[in-house]
């Protein structure tokens, strides 16, 4: 086993960098969290984690955290996620995700950090010719949000080359669930994740659901995405941590999927059948950008990290989002 440095979690407190924590303790690993609550909930990281409110560009206050914490490997998913707002106000998208990130990996190289593992998006394929999609596949983003992430990927293979910091990009695909023991989950207000909009429908937060486009080039005329769930995602950055430790000459660049898509009408079925109620379909029209279907090619993170995802079934993605937005009308009754 590798000696116990902490890792760092920046954005601990939001959706996936919560179940990194979660995922993180579970293995044995001391963790120390940085998150600016914008988005994130101060309740989502457990007691027994340090926490710094405050922000990744901070470099005086990240070789605090670094030098109190012994921290020896980060794990970057502080950011912004929405891709529409990315087209409406690109600033943001640059500021938050590549001009704030290139502060953070300035930090790490001049504060001796080894290992950093980066939270990258498959929007840096943009509409891809083809599906699945491997990890060869040409990046051509269609919206800042991708865009954004991309530089930061470019940026962490230039830095690797250059100093002693190996790096592992996960490029995720499409994210959803919750913890299965009920510890953490989507928790932002006004979410447009699919699943996230659907179980909140079914319980009666919202009127419906919108489906933007019917006329795709897919079985059913909706759009097919990869959903994976978000405890698996969290599980294979422990192993991307595990891999860049073990061999710290290599980097990775790696899909997160499961292989295979589901399209919206299969998702919105899927819901139906959970809660066992019929949820308000809207039909709008598409959205620019949206490609037909967008599928991982995930053998190669399964060859390099020996990952087998858990919870690769859509019924039980779908049943631990419900839970979690049930508790999550506990936790936040509003």
């Amino acid at each position: 086993m590798p000696g116990r440095f902490t890792i760092l979690v920046t954005g601990g407190a939001g959706y996936i960098g919560s179940h990194a924590v979660c995922a993180l303790k579970d293995a044995g690993w001391p963790v120390a969290v940085i998150d600016n609550l914008v988005t994130g909930f101060r309740w989502a990281v457990p007691d027994d984690v340090p926490f710094y409110e405050g922000n990744v560009a901070d470099s005086d206050l990240v070789a605090k955290i670094i030098k109190e914490q012994n921290i020896g490997a980060v794990m970057h998913f502080a950011g912004s996620v929405v891709v529409p707002e990315s087209v409406e106000n690109p600033l943001k998208y640059y500021d938050n995700n590549s001009s704030k990130s290139r502060c953070l990996i300035e930090s790490v190289v001049k504060n001796g950090v080894k290992h950093f593992i980066f939270s990258s998006t498959a929007a840096t394929y943009g509409i891809p010719k083809e599906s699945p999609v491997t990890e060869d596949t040409a990046q051509v983003p269609i919206n800042p949000y991708g865009m954004s992430k991309l530089m930061t990927e470019y940026m962490l293979r230039d830095v690797s080359a250059a100093h002693d910091l190996n790096f592992c990009a996960l490029r995720y695909f499409n994210v959803a669930g919750a913890d299965p023991q009920g510890r953490t989950g989507q928790s932002t207000a006004g979410a447009t994740h699919l699943i996230k909009v659907a179980v909140e429908a079914a319980l009666g937060k919202r009127s419906g659901v919108a489906i933007f486009g019917s006329d795709y080039d897919t079985p059913d005329g909706t759009g097919v995405r990869d959903y994976i769930h978000v405890s698996d995602l969290a599980a294979a950055h422990v192993h991307a941590l595990e891999a860049l430790i073990a061999e710290p000459d290599r980097n990775h660049l790696l899909n997160c999927g499961y292989g295979r898509g589901f399209s919206v009408l299969e998702v919105l079925d899927a819901v139906d059948r959970v809660t066992n109620r019929k949820i308000v379909r809207k039909m709008e029209g598409r959205r620019a950008g949206d490609p037909d279907s967008l599928i991982s090619d995930n053998r190669a993170i399964m060859e390099r990290f020996a990952w087998q995802p858990q919870n690769a079934d859509l019924d039980k993605i779908v049943s631990h989002a419900l839970a979690w937005e049930r508790k999550l009308g506990e936790i936040r009754p509003e």
